[in-house]
């Protein structure tokens, strides 16, 4: 006997939620960027001082609190990427906000130097969990072309947050009745306020996820148990599920030529940003006499780039969106192509004019310009794999944020040693030949990406999938079905 014909809803693999969500979504994941993830690496760096006269501890030990944050960044990803795309993001969120301020709390008890560095290796695992799935949740929501505003905010909010940190940290750590202790309760005390936002606020953005509460609202409504989504049906086990959350990220790292030019371009910058944090604070005191807490706000520089850059990337949209037509995906590349020749210029400029005879204005400017080119070359890092990989964008980016900060972990390591050994001019100059040897990455990419994503067979089905679901009506109608059961 045949069924009787129903409308059903067609799945889309990027779901628009209301202005209101949006608003919402952005705004806690601001908030959460601008007051603890970014801010939390920048803030420690400039109490070394404080923490080490404390707990009694070498600069070694402290340094290593820095990098292992950066290493729980980089390694965590793999797994909460992928299992955000099967399971949802906002319980990651969750998960993440919750388990990060628990981890800050214990940095900030502490009694020595071990467990420093065992939370912030905490910290760094549970902080990268929720800041990872950040470009997926915008490619959630948003179109390809109506990317590029929210993803600049994105990319602000985290930069601006390094400059905020270090501003507040060094005002904090430099005062002899508070210290690096309240610098970590302040950022628990923000990150307490973004976990219930994200509790009480955040929505799920997942277009599968989505449709399987819809499709599980359905059945409800109507009695009816044939409703289910097409991730109900086939849903994987939690064998399959782990396995693919270890390896996709690895995979795109491994075999997507874009993928893995852009990490190792902005592994390398991610490196030489993690230097600075190490290496400013001590030129600007030995140099120029600097206090800590004037450290601190030569540091805000980083800020002032991100305004600078963040003004740099609007241009770039309005470029993206006039040459889109004619440039695809690599209309996002116009800016990043001019910061890869400012980096190394800035780099020159800053190793060179590192002297008590030269104003410290002089290296600030540079600094400031430096940081600029960064804020573009990240937000491209992010948003131009988001285009490529839709709705895979949060696993490739977890490849790429490995990379990324595998060289935060590595760079701090051997900062001292090699400014010690080498002086602030030579080894700020090797910083800058590496940023020469990088720069041809987004030229290559702007001339020759198409042709690469041609012949990689993952980007070209997820785009070609993309825009056929963007181009189709979100609902329709279904036509007598004698299946068993009705996909939703």
């Amino acid at each position: 006997m045949a069924h009787t014909s129903k409308s059903i809803i067609s799945p889309s693999p990027i779901t628009h939620v209301p202005q209101e969500q949006e608003f919402i979504l952005e705004l806690t994941v601001s908030f959460h960027l601008i007051t603890s993830t970014g801010a939390a690496a920048s803030s420690y760096a400039i109490s070394y001082d404080s923490m080490i006269k404390d707990l009694n501890c070498t600069r070694l030990q402290v340094t290593l609190g820095l990098s292992l944050y950066a290493i729980g960044y980089g390694i965590v990803p793999l797994i909460s990427s992928s299992f955000s795309e099967e399971r949802g993001r906002r319980p990651v969120y969750i998960m993440s906000s919750t388990l990060f301020f628990l981890a800050e709390v214990m940095n900030a008890l502490a009694p020595n130097i071990q467990t420093v560095i065992v939370s912030r290796a905490l910290q760094g695992v549970f902080g990268s969990c929720g800041a990872s799935l950040i470009g997926g949740s915008i490619a959630d929501i948003w179109q390809p072309h109506e990317r590029g505003l929210p993803m600049s905010l994105f990319a602000f909010s985290s930069l601006f947050s390094f400059g905020l940190g270090s501003a507040f940290g060094g005002l904090i750590s430099a005062s002899p009745h508070l210290g690096w202790r309240w610098v970590q309760w302040v950022h628990a005390m923000f990150t307490g306020a973004f976990m219930l936002a994200v509790i009480l606020l955040m929505n799920e953005t997942r277009s599968s996820i989505i449709l399987t509460h819809i499709a599980k609202d359905t059945r409800k409504m109507t009695g009816d148990p044939r409703y289910r989504s097409s991730a109900e049906i086939d849903k994987p086990n939690m064998t399959s599920l782990i396995k693919t959350s270890c390896t996709r990220p690895l995979y795109f790292l491994f075999t997507e030529p874009i993928v893995q030019s852009i990490s190792l371009w902005i592994g390398i910058i991610w490196g030489i940003l993690y230097c600075l944090f190490e290496s400013v604070t001590a030129e600007f005191q030995s140099v120029y006499n600097f206090s800590v807490g004037d450290t601190g706000f030569v540091l805000l520089c980083q800020s002032v780039g991100a305004i600078i850059g963040f003004m740099a990337n609007m241009y770039q949209e309005s470029l993206y969106r006039k040459h889109f037509s004619t440039k695809g995906q690599e209309a996002r590349l116009y800016m990043p192509c001019i910061a890869a020749v400012v980096l190394p210029i800035m780099m020159f400029i800053y190793a060179w004019t590192a002297s008590p005879n030269i104003p410290w204005i002089v290296s600030l400017i540079a600094l400031t310009a430096f940081m600029s080119g960064v804020f573009v070359i990240f937000q491209v890092s992010i948003l131009y794999v988001a285009d490529c990989y839709g709705p895979y964008a949060s696993s490739a980016q977890a490849g790429q944020s490995l990379a990324r900060n595998v060289m935060g972990l590595m760079f701090p390591l051997f900062t001292q040693q090699m400014f010690a050994s080498m002086t602030y001019k030579w080894g700020l100059t090797l910083m800058a030949l590496l940023c020469v040897l990088m720069a041809p990455t987004p030229w290559v990419l702007f001339f020759y990406g198409s042709k690469i994503r041609s012949r990689s067979k993952i980007s070209r089905k997820i785009l070609e999938a993309e825009q056929q679901k963007w181009d189709a009506d979100t609902t329709v109608a279904s036509s007598p079905i004698e299946e068993k059961s009705m996909q939703v």
